[in-house]
């Protein structure tokens, strides 16, 4: 890889900010594609595809074969709430390849004996969120059921555009809980962003199997892929 190209893919990753790297194979030629500049490819659907599945892979073309890596920053999971399901959702998130950090300012559930192990943050989110980071490549899950723990954090995280922004709570929670959205200057179309109830509906019942739910649906988000919700909804705990 030449110094120029090298240079722009570490411009890249300090940004965190996806990439590929195609190189054909036959002329050993390179050249960088940055995750904004897929839609200007012929083949963009294809390449869109491979970066949201995360691995690098050889392709044979009419011109050759190249060789396509993947370049992905790492994916976090930022949850609010050091609650039950938080309990199993942050460990489980961390054997998925997730970086995660648990943020609640209560003192006596947000314990390193509940979360050993897990970046765990004993703070208000306003006060912590700007150092922990949220962007495109973040999942965010709000499971307080406070609203002045959950807002403000639902909210940023909507306007840093995360691929997965998840909240727990009935319909009718949810409906009060757009309201005060609305009324912070959240608009419909960042609201509509947020699943709500939080989880697959699989039927979850349980604080695990709610965590279940959850980070299924953060993976395919993720994965770009269509995580069908039956019209019940998920988790309303």
């Amino acid at each position: 890889m030449d110094a120029t190209l090298l240079k722009a893919l570490n411009e890249e990753r300090r940004n965190r900010r996806a990439a590929l790297v195609i190189t054909d194979l036959g002329s050993g030629a390179q050249r960088l594609v940055r995750e904004a500049g897929i839609g200007a490819e012929p083949d963009a659907g294809e390449l869109r595809q491979m970066l949201l599945s995360g691995k690098s892979r050889t392709q044979a073309t009419e011109a050759g074969e190249r060789f396509i890596a993947v370049h992905l920053p790492a994916t976090k999971f930022v949850i609010i709430g050091a609650v039950h399901i938080s309990q199993v959702l942050a460990p489980m998130a961390m054997a998925t390849g997730f970086d995660v950090t648990v943020i609640d300012p209560r003192t006596a559930f947000a314990t390193p004996e509940r979360f050993a192990g897990i970046n765990l943050l004993a703070e208000w989110p306003d006060e912590v969120l700007g150092d922990v980071g949220l962007d495109r490549w973040c999942a965010f899950a709000a499971l307080t059921h406070d609203p002045k723990i959950d807002d403000m954090p639902l909210a940023a995280a909507l306007k840093a555009g995360c691929f997965y922004v998840g909240a727990l709570g009935s319909r009718k929670t949810h409906a009060k809980r757009l309201d005060r959205l609305m009324q912070a200057g959240i608009g419909p179309e960042f609201a509509a962003r947020i699943h709500a109830p939080i989880g697959l509906d699989i039927g979850a019942q349980s604080p695990a199997e709610i965590a279940v739910s959850v980070l299924a649906e953060a993976i395919a988000a993720l994965r770009g892929r269509d995580a069908r919700r039956d019209t019940a909804g998920g988790a309303a705990a």
